[in-house]
Protein backbone atom coordinates (compact mmCIF):
# COMPACT_ATOMS: atom_id res chain seq x y z
CA UNK A 1 0.00 0.00 0.00
CA UNK A 2 1.35 3.57 -0.66
CA UNK A 3 1.45 4.89 2.55
CA UNK A 4 1.24 8.33 1.88
CA UNK A 5 -2.44 7.44 0.85
CA UNK A 6 -2.81 6.53 4.67
CA UNK A 7 -4.30 9.13 7.14
CA UNK A 8 -4.76 9.01 10.62
CA UNK A 9 -7.80 10.51 12.21
CA UNK A 10 -6.32 11.95 15.46
CA UNK A 11 -9.40 11.79 17.62
CA UNK A 12 -10.94 8.85 19.95
CA UNK A 13 -15.06 10.10 19.59
CA UNK A 14 -16.39 7.23 17.01
CA UNK A 15 -19.18 9.81 16.05
CA UNK A 16 -16.17 11.73 14.02
CA UNK A 17 -13.86 8.67 12.86
CA UNK A 18 -17.28 8.17 11.41
CA UNK A 19 -18.75 11.02 9.77
CA UNK A 20 -15.19 12.13 8.57
CA UNK A 21 -14.16 9.14 7.13
CA UNK A 22 -17.61 8.66 4.99
CA UNK A 23 -16.94 12.07 3.91
CA UNK A 24 -13.59 10.99 2.50
CA UNK A 25 -15.28 7.74 1.11
CA UNK A 26 -14.66 7.85 -2.83
CA UNK A 27 -10.78 9.02 -2.82
CA UNK A 28 -8.11 7.10 -2.95
CA UNK A 29 -7.36 7.50 0.78
CA UNK A 30 -7.29 5.28 3.45
CA UNK A 31 -8.66 6.52 7.18
CA UNK A 32 -7.51 5.40 9.96
CA UNK A 33 -8.76 5.89 13.69
CA UNK A 34 -6.91 5.97 16.74
CA UNK A 35 -8.29 2.46 18.03
CA UNK A 36 -5.67 1.22 15.13
CA UNK A 37 -2.87 2.90 17.85
CA UNK A 38 -4.20 2.01 21.28
CA UNK A 39 -0.67 2.94 22.51
CA UNK A 40 -1.28 6.31 21.75
CA UNK A 41 -4.07 6.83 24.53
CA UNK A 42 -5.59 10.30 25.55
CA UNK A 43 -3.91 13.53 24.06
CA UNK A 44 -4.41 16.50 26.41
CA UNK A 45 -6.20 19.77 25.17
CA UNK A 46 -4.42 22.74 26.00
CA UNK A 47 -4.82 24.97 23.54
CA UNK A 48 -6.93 28.60 24.02
CA UNK A 49 -8.22 27.75 20.53
CA UNK A 50 -9.55 25.30 17.67
CA UNK A 51 -6.44 25.64 15.54
CA UNK A 52 -4.07 24.86 18.48
CA UNK A 53 -6.06 22.09 19.99
CA UNK A 54 -6.34 20.47 16.38
CA UNK A 55 -2.75 21.02 15.50
CA UNK A 56 -1.55 19.47 18.92
CA UNK A 57 -3.37 16.37 18.30
CA UNK A 58 -2.49 16.03 14.78
CA UNK A 59 1.33 16.85 15.43
CA UNK A 60 1.47 14.03 18.66
CA UNK A 61 0.07 11.52 16.53
CA UNK A 62 1.85 12.10 13.48
CA UNK A 63 4.92 11.89 15.47
CA UNK A 64 4.02 8.61 16.49
CA UNK A 65 2.62 6.97 13.82
CA UNK A 66 4.95 8.32 11.01
CA UNK A 67 1.42 8.81 8.84
CA UNK A 68 0.02 11.76 7.70
CA UNK A 69 -2.40 12.61 10.18
CA UNK A 70 -6.01 15.05 10.88
CA UNK A 71 -7.39 15.89 13.79
CA UNK A 72 -10.43 18.15 14.20
CA UNK A 73 -11.11 20.15 17.40
CA UNK A 74 -14.82 21.51 17.22
CA UNK A 75 -17.38 22.96 19.46
CA UNK A 76 -20.18 25.61 19.46
CA UNK A 77 -20.07 28.79 20.00
CA UNK A 78 -22.87 30.84 21.63
CA UNK A 79 -22.70 34.96 21.56
CA UNK A 80 -24.30 35.78 24.53
CA UNK A 81 -22.16 33.81 26.88
CA UNK A 82 -19.45 35.21 25.24
CA UNK A 83 -18.23 32.58 22.89
CA UNK A 84 -18.74 29.58 25.85
CA UNK A 85 -18.71 26.77 25.78
CA UNK A 86 -16.23 27.10 22.81
CA UNK A 87 -13.08 24.57 23.23
CA UNK A 88 -14.11 23.60 26.16
CA UNK A 89 -17.50 22.04 24.50
CA UNK A 90 -16.82 18.60 25.03
CA UNK A 91 -16.11 18.65 29.01
CA UNK A 92 -18.17 22.13 29.01
CA UNK A 93 -20.43 20.38 32.30
CA UNK A 94 -17.91 17.99 33.73
CA UNK A 95 -18.00 20.15 36.60
CA UNK A 96 -22.09 18.76 37.03
CA UNK A 97 -23.37 15.67 38.52
CA UNK A 98 -24.97 13.39 35.94
CA UNK A 99 -28.36 12.69 36.75
CA UNK A 100 -28.70 8.51 36.69
CA UNK A 101 -28.52 7.42 33.06
CA UNK A 102 -27.24 10.43 31.65
CA UNK A 103 -24.27 10.53 29.23
CA UNK A 104 -22.19 13.54 28.54
CA UNK A 105 -23.70 14.92 25.87
CA UNK A 106 -26.83 15.12 27.76
CA UNK A 107 -25.09 16.56 30.91
CA UNK A 108 -23.46 19.34 28.49
CA UNK A 109 -26.59 20.23 26.88
CA UNK A 110 -28.49 20.16 30.18
CA UNK A 111 -25.68 22.66 31.62
CA UNK A 112 -25.97 24.74 28.25
CA UNK A 113 -29.64 24.99 28.47
CA UNK A 114 -29.32 25.75 32.04
CA UNK A 115 -27.26 28.92 31.27
CA UNK A 116 -29.24 30.25 28.85
CA UNK A 117 -32.79 29.64 30.50
CA UNK A 118 -33.33 33.31 30.88
CA UNK A 119 -32.00 34.26 27.40
CA UNK A 120 -34.77 35.12 24.94
CA UNK A 121 -35.24 34.13 21.08
CA UNK A 122 -33.68 37.13 19.86
CA UNK A 123 -30.63 36.44 21.43
CA UNK A 124 -29.75 33.17 21.51
CA UNK A 125 -27.48 32.94 18.19
CA UNK A 126 -24.79 30.39 17.84
CA UNK A 127 -22.39 28.78 15.79
CA UNK A 128 -20.95 25.41 15.22
CA UNK A 129 -17.05 25.89 14.89
CA UNK A 130 -14.38 22.91 13.47
CA UNK A 131 -11.01 23.39 12.45
CA UNK A 132 -9.03 20.83 10.99
CA UNK A 133 -5.46 20.09 11.22
CA UNK A 134 -3.22 18.17 8.68
CA UNK A 135 0.60 17.57 9.90
CA UNK A 136 2.78 15.20 7.90
CA UNK A 137 5.81 13.04 9.71
CA UNK A 138 8.53 15.87 8.25
CA UNK A 139 6.52 18.38 10.19
CA UNK A 140 4.23 20.27 7.54
CA UNK A 141 1.19 21.50 8.94
CA UNK A 142 -2.02 23.24 7.15
CA UNK A 143 -5.05 23.94 8.90
CA UNK A 144 -8.37 25.03 7.70
CA UNK A 145 -11.91 26.65 9.38
CA UNK A 146 -15.84 25.99 8.72
CA UNK A 147 -18.52 27.54 10.53
CA UNK A 148 -22.36 27.06 10.86
CA UNK A 149 -24.84 29.69 12.15
CA UNK A 150 -27.40 28.99 14.37
CA UNK A 151 -29.45 29.57 17.23
CA UNK A 152 -29.99 27.11 20.50
CA UNK A 153 -33.03 26.05 21.17
CA UNK A 154 -34.65 25.70 24.54
CA UNK A 155 -35.03 22.01 24.24
CA UNK A 156 -33.56 19.42 22.35
CA UNK A 157 -35.01 17.89 19.19
CA UNK A 158 -34.18 15.12 17.00
CA UNK A 159 -32.14 11.96 17.55
CA UNK A 160 -29.34 12.08 14.91
CA UNK A 161 -26.35 13.45 15.18
CA UNK A 162 -24.06 13.32 18.38
CA UNK A 163 -22.70 16.89 20.74
CA UNK A 164 -25.36 19.86 20.46
CA UNK A 165 -26.66 18.64 17.53
CA UNK A 166 -30.42 18.45 19.21
CA UNK A 167 -29.87 21.65 20.78
CA UNK A 168 -28.33 23.84 17.40
CA UNK A 169 -30.98 24.79 15.16
CA UNK A 170 -30.40 25.19 11.32
CA UNK A 171 -32.73 28.62 11.09
CA UNK A 172 -32.84 28.71 6.72
CA UNK A 173 -33.96 24.34 7.10
CA UNK A 174 -35.98 25.10 10.51
CA UNK A 175 -34.19 22.22 11.70
CA UNK A 176 -32.08 21.06 14.26
CA UNK A 177 -28.32 19.87 13.23
CA UNK A 178 -30.28 16.24 15.29
CA UNK A 179 -33.08 16.03 12.52
CA UNK A 180 -30.77 16.21 9.59
CA UNK A 181 -29.74 12.80 7.45
CA UNK A 182 -25.90 12.61 7.82
CA UNK A 183 -25.68 13.70 3.69
CA UNK A 184 -27.78 16.61 4.67
CA UNK A 185 -25.62 17.54 7.67
CA UNK A 186 -22.29 17.10 5.94
CA UNK A 187 -23.32 19.61 2.93
CA UNK A 188 -24.00 22.42 5.79
CA UNK A 189 -22.07 21.60 8.87
CA UNK A 190 -19.03 23.49 9.86
CA UNK A 191 -17.18 19.83 9.56
CA UNK A 192 -18.15 19.55 6.25
CA UNK A 193 -17.09 22.79 5.24
CA UNK A 194 -13.70 22.31 6.82
CA UNK A 195 -13.18 18.98 5.32
CA UNK A 196 -14.47 20.53 1.83
CA UNK A 197 -11.53 22.95 2.02
CA UNK A 198 -9.05 20.57 3.71
CA UNK A 199 -9.81 18.56 0.49
CA UNK A 200 -8.91 20.67 -2.32
CA UNK A 201 -5.41 21.10 -0.65
CA UNK A 202 -4.87 17.80 0.57
CA UNK A 203 -3.66 16.00 -2.65
CA UNK A 204 -0.91 18.15 -3.22
CA UNK A 205 -0.40 17.97 0.85
CA UNK A 206 -0.09 14.21 0.38
CA UNK A 207 2.73 14.33 -2.22
CA UNK A 208 5.80 13.78 -0.03
CA UNK A 209 9.07 13.82 -1.27
CA UNK A 210 10.72 10.70 -2.10
CA UNK A 211 13.18 10.51 0.99
CA UNK A 212 10.54 10.68 3.74
CA UNK A 213 8.78 7.92 1.61
CA UNK A 214 11.90 5.65 1.76
CA UNK A 215 12.07 6.77 5.71
CA UNK A 216 8.39 5.40 6.09
CA UNK A 217 9.36 2.05 4.45
CA UNK A 218 12.45 1.54 7.06
CA UNK A 219 10.47 1.80 9.53
CA UNK A 220 7.66 -0.44 8.18
CA UNK A 221 4.93 1.91 8.61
Amino acid sequence: MDNTRRIVLATGNADKVSELAAMLAGTTMKVLGLSAFPSIGEIEETGSTFEENALTKARHVAGITGLVSLADDSGIVVDVLAGAPGVYSARYADDWEAKPGENRDERNIRKLLHMMAAVPEARRSCRFVSCIAAVRPDGAELTVRGEWEGRVLTAPRGENGFGYDPVFLDAALDKTAAELSREEKNARSHRGKALRGLLTRLPAFMAVGGALQRALKRRNI
